[in-house]
């Protein structure tokens, strides 16, 4: 698959765009001016695989908290680039606060809420001399909710007066396409480079999604950042992310992307970084964890062993992960098949790298191991499953180990 030719853009340690592996994203849902809470759920962020960390800068009392947050990461060492939010008063936010200027490694704009009328040009210039000032990218990103409504009014009205109006629908999708390009356009001609600016055009729809950014990347190569906004929770906000990235993605346009999760009462903010890692792996355009093939079970698999057994080695090798990355290189790669009966358990255990065929019902209560396609042992008793994943300990510590 060829990927979209973007600019390459630097964002404090990390390269997005310009052919650089396409980057997780997450944003934290904390009280900025809450130090302790912000810096907390960062590192946890962080932990998950979130690359790049954006926080909400709305006011003083939050841009005040920035540069401690900053040092508080430092001294966890926790090295994550950090995006500040802002919206409405963002302008006078990073005059008034030249620390947290200096300690955001890129600065979000939203075009439609920067300021209205004449007041929008100037507002929006400002935020950009600051960002030129510190040598900061910036993230023009539109939003359908807060979209600039003098050129969708304006836009309309064209539209209105045309032989053929076009559907209220794709006027719309212009409208936000536009806003993002005029105001890259604007940035660039107060002498911004164009690899410091990365654009998104956030929808929450997946048809719209697809249409604005198919014309974002036809009209022009800022690197792209990929999300579906107000996507929803739990199954819903999962499937329609998941719907709309990959296909997106699949036709090599994005740079950076993030699931807008809603989370469940009481799930991790963490949830949404593993959804955008799971994308991502499944289309084979990176690798984060070993990835753990599992039968979904049937009338042949009424014992639950499988299910506990490949949630139990999910569940562990992603608790595993940060320390396996430096300790074991290339263990993200593994393929690993958890089945649950003799019908296809043996067939999908030789594909894997190392695989495990658990007895079903009436079957005789022995497992079958294979490893990188042939039958290593075979496995009996009450503790299978314990034995199971002591072999898989030693076959990643004598594949990958140093």
């Amino acid at each position: 698959m060829k990927r979209h030719e973007t600019k390459q853009v630097r964002v404090g340690n990390l390269t997005i765009g310009g052919g650089a592996p396409i980057r997780v994203q997450s944003m934290t849902n904390t009280d900025t001016a809450d130090i302790e809470a912000t810096t907390n759920q960062i590192a946890e962020l962080t932990k998950s695989g979130s690359e790049l960390v954006r926080i909400t800068v709305d006011r003083k009392e939050a841009a005040k908290a920035v540069p401690y947050i900053k040092e508080r990461l430092d001294a966890l060492g926790v090295n994550v680039p950090l995006i500040g939010d802002f919206h409405y008063i963002g302008h006078t936010l990073l005059q008034e606060f030249p620390d947290t200027a200096q300690a955001l490694d890129k600065y979000r704009i939203n075009p439609g809420n920067v300021g209205y009328r004449a007041k929008r040009s100037d507002q929006f210039s400002r935020i950009i001399d600051i960002a030129m000032q510190y040598d900061k990218p910036v993230r023009i990103g539109v939003n359908w909710g807060s979209l600039d409504q003098e050129l969708l009014t304006q836009l309309m009205d064209e539209n209105a007066k045309a032989p053929a109006p076009l559907e209220t629908q794709n006027v719309l999708h212009e409208a936000i396409v536009q806003s993002a390009l005029l105001n890259a356009e604007l940035a660039q001609k107060m002498g911004m480079g164009a690899d410091k600016i990365v654009l998104s055009a956030k929808v929450s729809k997946v048809q719209d999604l697809l249409a604005v950014y198919k014309m974002l990347a036809a009209r022009y190569n800022h690197a792209l950042h990929l999300g579906l906004t107000e996507a929803g929770m739990g199954i819903k906000g999962t499937v329609s992310s998941t719907a709309g990235l990959a296909i997106i993605l699949q036709q090599g346009i994005g740079d950076t992307i993030r699931v807008s999760l809603t989370p469940e009462p009481g799930e991790p903010r963490t949830t949404e970084v593993q959804i955008a890692q799971e994308i991502l792996q499944s289309l084979d355009l990176r690798h984060f964890t070993p990835q753990v093939i599992a039968c979904p079970g049937c009338g042949r698999t009424t014992s639950t062993v499988f299910q506990e057994l490949a949630r139990d080695i999910s569940d562990h090798i992603r608790e595993q992960m940060p320390q396996w990355r430096s300790k074991f290189p290339g263990v993200e790669q593994l393929d690993i098949a958890v089945m649950g009966c003799i019908v296809n358990g043996p067939g999908e255990s030789k594909q894997a790298d190392i695989g495990i065929s658990l007895p079903g019902t009436g079957e005789t209560p022995a497992a079958p191991v294979f490893i990188d396609g042939k039958k290593a042992m075979t496995l009996r008793g009450e503790r299978i499953a314990d034995e199971f994943k002591t072999v898989l300990a030693g076959y990643i510590e004598d594949r990958f180990g140093s």
